[in-house]
């Protein structure tokens, strides 16, 4: 599990190696990502979009843009909460995610709200000596 807060917004990550979608034989490795979202503060806040920054064990680099997160932007209250879960295949056998979200606040101020960066490992990854 990976937790981040900025501006009392507290996301945690907790990734999850797919093995039932996964192919090594073809270089097709699968991860689903839980993630939470909880306001902390004492204001409401709306998820406007996303970022994702997804790097493969091989330094090749995606970047995923778009709006909310599975196809909500949802409203936080204080004290609320939003979960969701997403995925992400890679060609490689581990990688890592970091990211953000674009945060809309009471008075229409919009901020940035870092999401960790998080591990993506599987069984399959050889491990390297220093």
């Amino acid at each position: 599990m990976y937790s981040q807060t900025t501006r009392s917004i507290t996301v945690t990550v907790t990734p999850t190696f797919l093995e039932d979608q996964s192919s090594p034989t073809d270089d097709h490795y699968v991860w689903a990502y839980q993630v939470q979202i909880e306001n902390i503060g004492d204001e409401n806040a709306q998820l406007k979009n996303r970022y994702w920054r997804i790097t493969d064990s091989l330094g090749r680099i995606q970047e995923v843009r778009g709006a909310g997160v599975v196809g909500e932007q949802p409203l936080l209250k204080p004290g609320e909460s939003f979960e969701y879960t997403s995925g992400t295949p890679l060609a490689t056998p581990s990688g890592i995610m970091c990211g953000s979200y674009e945060m809309e606040g009471m008075s229409g101020e919009l901020y940035e709200v870092l999401v960790p960066a998080f591990s993506l490992d599987s069984p399959y990854e050889v491990a390297r000596p220093n």
